[in-house]
């Protein structure tokens, strides 16, 4: 004679949910945390490509670095050293280092694809004007930089509007003036890879930085700041 068949009581159903609800909270930081180590690792490459950019400019520009952006006399072109546009269309192509790496697509963090970028589709990463691109001037010369190993290139950034997640492409150091005003938050690094941020530095290495210095709002801006509390990550010396 067979037993009736027995089927889950509530109980025995809400204890089930509940284990799948913990274990859920339990792995879903986890793999969170694991897919963007996977574009941590992409963007690094990002960052790689990019620097071996530069360094293939400098040796056909007499070893100077680029500047960071400039017009041409009429205002109609914007030079920038990951974007050339024309105002005067509003045409967007690849800029100074763009010959190079010949791919508009590794300016782009993958962790940052939803930020808002102004129409300036280039901007993932930012380079260091104050001392090695500035605006409107000549950059550095690669024989200026007494410790390349030392000195970042390029780095991961972003700044805040408000609660709206910007791209930028413009690094300034801490001491720069640009950098302490109203507009600071505009020009540091973006800790965005599960709190570090991938760095390019001159002699073309690429690693990731975890030491957040100088933060500049840990509540409307979190993740943001600086590679030093002084200039040493962007100086010459």
């Amino acid at each position: 004679m067979h037993s009736p068949r027995r089927g889950f009581t509530l109980i025995e159903l809400l204890v089930v949910i509940a284990i799948i609800a913990i274990l859920a909270a339990i792995l879903f930081p986890v793999f969170a945390r694991a897919r963007e180590k996977a574009r941590q690792t992409s963007c690094l490459s990002n960052v790689k490509q990019l620097c071996l950019g530069f360094l293939m400019y400098v040796q056909d520009y007499d070893e100077t670095f680029p500047p960071g952006n400039y017009y041409d006399p009429s205002w109609t072109y914007e030079y920038s050293w990951d974007y050339t546009v024309n105002w005067g269309t509003g045409e967007f192509t690849t800029g100074l280092i763009g010959p190079y790496t010949k791919n508009a697509e590794i300016s782009k963090c993958p962790s940052l694809h939803s930020a808002e970028s102004y129409g300036r589709p280039f901007s993932g990463y930012a380079v260091n004007t104050t001392y090695l691109c500035p605006y409107a001037a000549c950059g550095a010369a690669l024989a200026s930089v007494q410790s390349p190993s030392e000195t970042a290139l390029l780095a991961d950034s972003a700044y805040y509007s408000g609660s709206t997640l910007c791209q930028n492409n413009f690094l300034r150091a801490p001491s720069d003036p640009t950098r302490t005003g109203w507009t600071a938050s505009h020009f540091g690094v973006h800790f965005r890879h599960n709190k570090a941020a991938n760095v390019g530095y001159v002699d073309g290495h690429g690693k990731a930085a975890t030491k957040l210095c100088n933060p500049d709002n840990p509540v409307s801006e979190p993740d943001c700041g600086d590679l030093s509390a002084d200039d040493s990550a962007y100086d010459l010396y």
